[in-house]
């Protein structure tokens, strides 16, 4: 882990989601959820970047030798082909895979329910399956629950629906307490941020 000493040594952050309005409420999009509201939290503002994303580059933490330099970023490819972006931002920015965290739905948690954990597999998901392919899996994920679709709606239709709107109402509050988590996974480590974080 010599490639990871140094506190300018940057993170990247790839909130997972599809790139356009009609998706933006989805369900597959709570990691662009989470993405956006860290990078209103740098105080910065996402631009184009050639890597086919958007970014935005800040610190996080208190002011002073224990913040960290942090990379936002959103894919605008679609989710499926989330690995290209995520490996050109890792070259263009020399990021260790160690420090990379991708912020997912998980439909194998409760709802509003986070795990944090470094590498494994995909569970299915197409944007974890990308990642992976390009980079191997020793990346740090922040997985966020959606829960199972109900009766038998298929997988696909239920990620693509918006939240409803009894989920609606704690999503905000869940999307923070996500930021939050990877947060504290970068401030603090993973083993902390999971004791606080791993409900």
């Amino acid at each position: 882990m010599a490639e990871m000493a140094g506190a300018e040594c940057p993170w990247l952050i790839v909130g997972l989601g599809n790139p356009g309005t009609e998706y933006a409420a989805n369900r597959h999009n709570v990691g662009f959820m989470v993405a956006d509201l860290l990078a209103e939290r740098t105080g910065g503002r996402f631009k184009a970047h050639k890597a086919r994303a958007q970014v935005v580059e800040g610190r996080i933490g208190p002011p002073g030798p224990s913040s960290r330099r942090v990379v936002v970023a959103k894919p605008m490819s679609f989710m499926n082909l989330s690995g290209g972006p995520t490996t050109a931002l890792r070259d263009f920015y020399k990021v260790p895979v160690a420090n990379i965290i991708a912020v997912h739905d998980e439909l194998d948690i409760d709802y509003g329910a986070l795990r944090l954990k470094l590498g494994g597999g995909d569970n299915g998901h197409n944007g974890l399956k990308s990642i992976t392919k390009s980079l191997g899996a020793d990346y740090h994920r922040v997985r966020f629950g959606i829960g199972r679709p109900p009766g038998r709606m298929p997988v696909a239709d239920f990620v693509l629906k918006d939240f409803s709107s009894a989920e609606r109402k704690e999503l905000d509050y869940f999307v923070d307490r996500a930021a939050d988590a990877v947060e504290a996974l970068i401030l603090e480590g993973l083993e902390r941020a999971q004791s606080t974080y791993n409900s």
